[in-house]
């Protein structure tokens, strides 16, 4: 059982008060001890020499026969016949003394350090909730920015504690100033992502546009077409990079707006789209889509099916297959592809989850994809809460799995 912090701080309080609480009473009781001993060597050391021999009786006094002494003589055989008897009843009471005192002192002392030791523990446990009152504060402020949906909208909140400049407080106010330059990262962040949607996108379309106007002139020769073609090409492969940086950004955050979704209708409306690429690609795509359905963003989940059938497509051998399917498993909405191609080494697969990372390290310009498909997939199905996994296939090519949550 895991004790929190106020309970291990209430316990040690605790713990101390009774230690020296044990303490200051076996001192007091050795005191006590020390303190008797002497006290009763004391009486018995003036017993004796008030009943050594010699000792003249006083006028009058009768001995144990019941004579009467007369005065000035001394008492000899009888007192002396006493001494032993005094000394044991004296003995037995001081015995009898001591046992009554050190049980009194025991047991009413335990019973007393018991009692305040309850008390001390009860108000410890009301002072250590008090100092750590704070904590609480900050730890509250904590999980709340972490649970929420979008983490980036609510990072406007802050502590504020007030009271003395202590520990607790430099790390109250020290949150505070770590919440507050997130929230200055989220918003600009934010602000470029605005702004990049449009500043990138406007000069690619502009320069699509004067290629296409130049290349269908009538007085356009063959080789300013070919040229076009090629231009129009690296148009487009930026604004699929561009597109998927956008994209990249945007899925990062934890989707907010949640609606179901049936993995089943995004496979099938995907396929149809791809089916012109798959055809001229020579790639046969086989699809079993069974129902999975699942809550979430469905324009970013049809990008993550687009996105593994693309990377199948693409990354494929001359007569190959690709094979999509959706279906529920253990209350999961389950989305398979596989694809046969070249042979993927096991180690190369996490890299291939990362911006700009492709199988061979291929970056050139004719190359056929951006290396954002699979890092895209990975990032929107985090933000949905759900899981990723690849391994490689024992023929070549890939066995992708993603695995999101059910709908409520």
């Amino acid at each position: 059982m895991r004790l929190s912090l106020r309970a291990r701080l209430t316990l040690t309080y605790g713990g101390l008060f009774f230690v020296a609480g044990v303490v200051l009473l076996g001192v007091t009781y050795a005191l006590f001890d020390q303190q008797f001993s002497r006290s009763g060597g004391k009486v018995i050391a003036t017993t004796r020499m008030n009943q050594s021999p010699g000792t003249i009786a006083p006028t009058g006094t009768s001995t144990p026969t019941g004579t009467k002494t007369p005065q000035g003589q001394r008492v000899l055989g009888d007192d002396l016949a006493l001494m032993p008897e005094t000394e044991r009843l004296m003995q037995k009471q001081r015995e009898e003394l001591h046992h009554a005192a050190v049980t009194s002192l025991v047991t009413q002392g335990s019973i007393a350090l018991g009692v305040v030791g309850g008390a001390a523990a009860a108000f410890g446990w009301l002072i250590a909730g008090r100092v750590l009152s704070p904590l609480h504060r900050v730890t509250e402020t904590a999980r709340r920015i972490a649970g929420s949906p979008a983490a980036d909208r609510v990072l406007h909140e802050r502590i504020a504690l007030e009271g003395p400049r202590d520990e607790v407080k430099e790390l109250a106010d020290t949150f505070d100033t770590m919440v507050e330059r997130l929230d200055r990262s989220f918003d600009g962040q934010r602000r470029f992502v605005a702004n990049a949607s449009h500043e990138l996108r406007t000069p690619l379309t502009l320069g699509r546009a004067l290629v296409e106007v130049a290349m269908h002139r009538e007085s356009a020769s063959p080789d300013v077409r070919q040229l076009g073609e090629t231009l129009l090409q690296i148009n487009s492969r930026h604004e699929r990079l561009i597109t998927g940086l956008l994209l990249l950004a945007r899925s990062e955050n934890e989707i907010t707006a949640r609606a179901p979704v049936d993995l089943a209708d995004i496979v099938g409306h995907v396929t149809s789209q791809t089916s012109l690429e798959a055809k001229d690609a020579g790639i046969t795509v086989e699809t079993d889509a069974a129902e999975a359905i699942t809550a979430g963003d469905a324009l970013l989940l049809e990008r993550v099916v687009q996105n593994l059938l693309e990377n199948g497509l693409r990354h494929n051998t001359e007569s190959g297959w690709v094979r999509v399917v959706s279906r529920t498993r253990d209350d999961q909405a389950v989305l398979e592809v596989s694809n046969s191609g070249p042979a993927v080494p096991p180690y190369e697969i996490p890299a291939l989850f990362e911006p700009f990372r492709r199988l061979n390290n291929d970056r050139v310009v004719t190359a056929k994809g951006a290396g954002l498909g699979l890092s895209i997939v990975q990032s929107i199905v985090r933000a949905h809460g759900g899981a990723v996994t690849a391994v490689p296939r024992e023929t070549g090519g890939l066995h992708i799995t993603v695995s999101l949550p059910p709908a409520p």
